[in-house]
């Protein structure tokens, strides 16, 4: 997922959808499901890596959003003068002196050519495909991982097939089939 679209997320309440949307959005639909007394099994999926998000739905709408780290429901405020914050977050590179040199001779140096060749490797259609492989490989283990057909469902996924992939999971659940192919998409 590129930096400049929001992170959406996908709920599930066992075999069904119940909604789909930024955090707080979804948290709030879990909260409604968790406090009706449902008792099936609530899973939250990242909708660009498909990993499982695990939220606090106690307490009340404010306190479940507080608790998420995100501003939801509101606008954020305009930036002011000065230098926007990146979120950069220091860590620890290692290369020979030859690659430092090269990287030293960049315009805007080591990092601002660093993250120029980062930003570029995920454009990289292989690596779009890869990361949806992933996400859809993810959602379709937890969510399908005992259902008949799976190891060869995801044998035909990784091969490409779709034909073979789709006939595979004909039989699994409505929401579940949807869900992974809006993921696995880009994998085909």
């Amino acid at each position: 997922m590129t930096a400049d679209k929001k992170t959406t997320y996908t709920a599930f309440a066992g075999e069904e959808r119940i909604g789909g949307g930024d955090l707080a959005k979804v948290a709030l639909l879990v909260r409604e499901v968790v406090n009706s007394g449902d008792s099936r099994l609530i899973q939250i999926f990242d909708d660009a890596t498909g990993r499982v998000t695990d939220i606090d739905t106690r307490g009340t709408e404010t306190e479940t959003i507080a608790r998420l780290g995100v501003e939801a429901l509101e606008e954020k405020p305009a930036r002011g003068r000065g230098r926007p914050k990146l979120g950069v977050v220091p860590g620890e590179v290692t290369l020979l002196p030859r690659h430092w040199d090269w990287l030293k001779s960049q315009p805007g140096g080591a990092s601002v050519t660093l993250r120029k060749l980062i930003e570029a490797a995920r454009h990289d259609p292989k690596a779009a495909k890869r990361e949806a492989q992933t996400a859809a490989y993810r959602v379709m283990s937890a969510m399908a991982g005992d259902r008949p057909g799976f190891e060869e469902a995801s044998r035909a996924f990784f091969a490409g097939d779709k034909a073979t992939f789709d006939a595979l999971t004909k039989d699994w659940p409505a929401d579940i089939r949807a869900y992974i192919a809006k993921l696995a998409k880009p994998a085909f």
